[in-house]
């Protein structure tokens, strides 16, 4: 599947504004990003670096903002469809988040955002 950079932030951006808004006014001191390839030999279509809202204590101050990574390439290659993107996106930005509020894999994936 091929889709410009553009249009794929603009993907992310929407699935952000599918995100409820109380959810997104608890988020803190983090920054959402798109990036074509993750590290090298990671096999990964988001990452989310940082300190989750569950973690953070009186000591948490002064600190760079936590990471919502998105992985543009590795979720295009997995997509047949402009549709199979928007979807995957959407799943992949809230896996991404819930991990900000220290939801884990295992309980993500119960969920059914795995």
């Amino acid at each position: 599947m091929e889709m410009s950079r553009d249009r794929f932030e603009e993907l992310v951006g929407e699935a952000l504004d599918e995100v409820p808004e109380e959810l997104l006014g608890l988020m803190s001191n983090v920054v959402i990003l798109v990036e074509d390839d993750p590290p090298p030999g990671e096999d990964l279509l988001g990452l989310y670096e940082g300190h989750a809202l569950t973690a953070r204590g009186w000591d948490y101050s002064g600190v760079l903002p936590d990471r919502i990574l998105i992985y543009r390439n590795p979720i295009l290659a997995i997509c047949d469809t402009d549709e199979d993107v928007v979807d995957e996106v959407a799943v992949t930005v809230v896996h991404e988040i819930a991990h900000h509020f220290g939801i884990d894999d295992e309980r993500l994936h119960a969920l059914g955002w795995g």
